[in-house]
């Protein structure tokens, strides 16, 4: 199957929504499809405001028509809510097909930490974006079960995957720090609540992976925190297995990856007890979930590291894929133009 995924985030860009939709993308043609990646790297592009590492399509219709009709897809999959996805929304509206969606970011929760909007109309406006969808993929049953009392009728659960070929327990010794070293990787924004990890008395190091908008203020308020940007997915694994605990302060994410790299690494994790941890931690014995952050990270110093390995290794990408294309509306290949 021609198989058209198209999406808003992508590479540059270092966040758990791009490893999805990559990793997603390269299964899917090993199980013998063709899949295409529609991207901003086609368009012209202008910097998200407030977050200028997020590149945003301009006037994509046309443009994407063409590649769309050039690839003929026989199967159209919309990952984020983006520029380009209204856009790919609109191409196959105008021509009577079905299409999936997926539900990767808290957008209606972003937008009121940024500005204030209330959430009824943050959702109001992702549920018209999501509406005609065939199905909506929840990453999790918490967004599954946020999303059906919001009222979207066409949520779909989905199962994740984390790559244990890459996040691996590996040498402590990649980093010379004081221990423990609690970490915390991915993007330096508002949403991610870090200051509720950073402002925490603990001993030993913490330790901050990733960039984003609110990374040189935070650098600022913070100094004695240990601030990385890591070169690739290898050189991210080791900063991950270096850990002694994994810190997820935020309270807003759909899932957090992360938290299943970091278990796949040997690490356990300390997170508050909000959606997001509560689905991939939950009551398993490989991390501490607590309103106290500052006990949480404290506590999950104790858990082995094979009890955290042995769980990560469950969540498989081969169940991932099948559920994918189990969801997806097949309406036989678009008329393709000559190359």
């Amino acid at each position: 199957m021609r198989i058209a995924i198209v999406t808003d985030a992508w590479h540059p860009q270092r966040n758990g929504v791009v490893r999805v939709i990559a990793t997603l993308a390269e299964r899917v043609r090993a199980f013998g499809h063709v899949a295409a990646v529609i991207e901003p790297g086609a368009f012209p592009t202008l910097p998200c405001p407030g977050y200028a590492e997020i590149p945003l399509s301009l006037f994509p219709g046309r443009r994407l028509d063409r590649i769309l009709e050039d690839f003929g897809p026989e199967a159209v999959h919309i990952a984020t809510e983006g520029p380009l996805g209204w856009a790919a929304r609109a191409w196959c509206r105008r021509r009577g097909h079905p299409f999936t969606t997926a539900y990767h970011t808290k957008f209606p929760h972003y937008i009121r930490a940024r500005t204030g909007i209330p959430l009824a109309w943050g959702y109001a406006a992702i549920r018209r974006f999501h509406a005609p969808s065939s199905a909506v993929l929840c990453p999790s049953a918490s967004v599954y079960r946020e999303l059906r009392e919001w009222g979207f009728t066409n949520a779909a659960p989905w199962s994740h995957g984390v790559d244990i070929d890459t996040f691996r327990p590996q040498a402590k010794d990649f980093v010379d720090v004081p221990r423990p070293l609690f970490l915390y990787v991915g993007r330096v924004a508002v949403e991610k609540n870090l200051p509720a990890f950073l402002a925490l008395d603990l001993p030993g190091t913490k330790m901050v992976v990733g960039d984003g908008p609110a990374r040189s203020a935070l650098m600022r308020r913070f100094p004695k925190t240990d601030w990385r940007i890591a070169d690739g997915d290898a050189e991210l694994s080791r900063y991950f297995a270096a850990a002694d605990a994994f810190v997820f302060p935020s309270r807003t994410d759909t899932f957090g990856l992360v938290m299943l790299e970091a278990l796949a690494s040997g690490v356990p994790v300390a997170a508050f007890p909000v959606p997001g941890p509560l689905d991939v931690v939950g009551d398993a014995p490989v991390g501490v979930l607590d309103e106290d952050l500052g006990a949480a990270a404290l506590k999950s110093l104790d858990i082995p590291a094979s009890l955290c390995r042995e769980y990560a290794c469950r969540f498989s990408w081969q169940t991932v894929v099948h559920e994918f294309l189990a969801r997806l509306r097949p309406f036989g290949r678009a008329s393709a133009r000559p190359a």
